[in-house]
């Protein structure tokens, strides 16, 4: 089987299903930037393969599968996106991970550690695939927001954390 398929080259794809829309459909844009979401994840993984967070990480890569998967397939049972006890465990791993942190006085800018850049980049992204999900309106899945929302909020989290254990200071924002 070929890679390539020539059926995308008129700017339409297929959900899950076969119901054809067009590549700039809100739908398409929710499950490409859930994509995107989980390759900058991946990118963090990578700049810190032993980082304390490595399994969670892991654990949300194949979380955003699944939501990428529900996303592709409205209306069908299939696929339910995000397991909702995820929800919890991803709260879990943030109130640990406040525990061992200088509870914030100050803004921060993205930035400290590689790794930690990378995660603020990938929680920019989440907050963004959030938008993207919440336009769907009606069609959005509740749980998939909540998800997304939740993500977020654990990426900020884990990129101070990631560099309280690198030692490497939050970049502190300095009004001017």
């Amino acid at each position: 089987m070929k890679i390539y398929t020539r059926t995308g080259d008129t700017g339409e794809t297929a959900l899950f299903g076969g119901k054809r829309v067009s590549k700039d459909d809100a739908r398409i844009e929710a499950y490409g930037t859930i994509d995107e979401l989980n390759s900058f994840i991946g990118v963090a993984r990578a700049a810190w393969p032993e980082s304390p967070v490595d399994g969670e990480l892991e654990k949300i890569q194949n979380d955003l599968f699944d939501v990428g998967a529900q996303l592709a397939a409205p209306g069908n049972d299939r696929f339910t996106g995000a397991d909702p006890r995820r929800i919890e465990e991803l709260e879990r791993a943030i109130d640990h991970a406040e525990k061992e942190l200088t509870p914030l006085t100050n803004f921060i800018l993205p930035g400290g550690s590689m790794a930690a850049a990378q995660m603020h980049v990938a929680r920019t992204v989440c907050r963004r695939a959030e938008r993207i999900v919440v336009s769907l309106g009606k069609e959005a899945p509740q749980g998939t927001m909540i998800y997304l929302n939740r993500l977020s909020d654990f990426l900020f989290v884990a990129a101070r954390y990631v560099n309280a254990k690198l030692e490497t200071a939050d970049v502190i924002w300095k009004k001017r």
